[in-house]
């Protein structure tokens, strides 16, 4: 089966517990998580490398000019971007890279790379995401209905996606996940090697090689 790892792009709704899900994820097995680059000071907790790569604005903007970032954004005057050579090398070495990513972010990434599996997570009814934006306790009302406007809008681009996993329970939105990502090595199209060494192993036997 194909030993490389696949790029799995997670997005969804304001509310609807990606980042427990992709903690969860990360205990299943050969999945690592996506380090971000930026341009901001590292808080006191954080190292170079664990949770983001720290970098100066003109190395930033280098990386921007030669394409090393798979995609980047602005954010109250930092950069913030996706180092291409660490996903492809974590790839290469077998590993299932999660990207938790915006939506335009996400589709941009699918059109740069077309065997990424594009995943989105969202609650079962949009009651139980209002609810469960309320109990965070930290937005006020308007922010949370600026949230679910949001949403609503991009409700309308879901079907862009190859699946749709709804995250009612936490264990099982995230082995639902796996199930899929282990389905997915197993796709005939990622495992073309494997089809051509079985072909000429054919042909050796016909030859009476076998």
């Amino acid at each position: 089966m194909n030993k490389k790892g696949i790029l799995i792009i997670i997005s969804g709704f304001s509310g609807a517990g990606k980042g427990s899900v992709v903690k969860e994820l990360l205990t299943k097995g050969d999945y690592i998580l996506s380090i971000s680059s930026t341009t901001r000071s590292p808080r006191e907790y954080e190292e170079h490398g664990r949770e983001y790569f720290f970098d100066s604005k003109k190395e930033f903007e280098r990386m921007i000019e030669n394409n090393e970032l798979i995609e980047w954004a602005s954010y109250c005057d930092n950069y913030y971007g996706t180092p291409r050579k660490f996903v492809e090398h974590s790839l290469e070495q077998g590993k299932n890279v999660i990207l938790e990513i915006e939506m335009q972010g996400a589709l941009d990434v699918k059109q740069q790379y077309e065997d990424a599996v594009l995943i989105f997570i969202t609650a079962p009814t949009v009651k139980e995401l209002k609810a469960r934006l309320q109990n965070r306790g930290t937005e006020s009302i308007e922010v949370i209905d600026k949230r679910l406007k949001r949403a609503y809008e991009e409700a309308e681009v879901m079907n862009k996606y190859d699946y749709i996993v709804i995250n009612d329970d936490l264990q099982t939105c995230a082995e639902d996940i796996n199930s899929i990502i282990n389905a997915e090595h197993k796709n005939a199209k990622r495992n073309n090697e494997l089809r051509e060494r079985l072909k000429g192993e054919f042909k050796e036997y016909l030859k009476g090689e076998i």
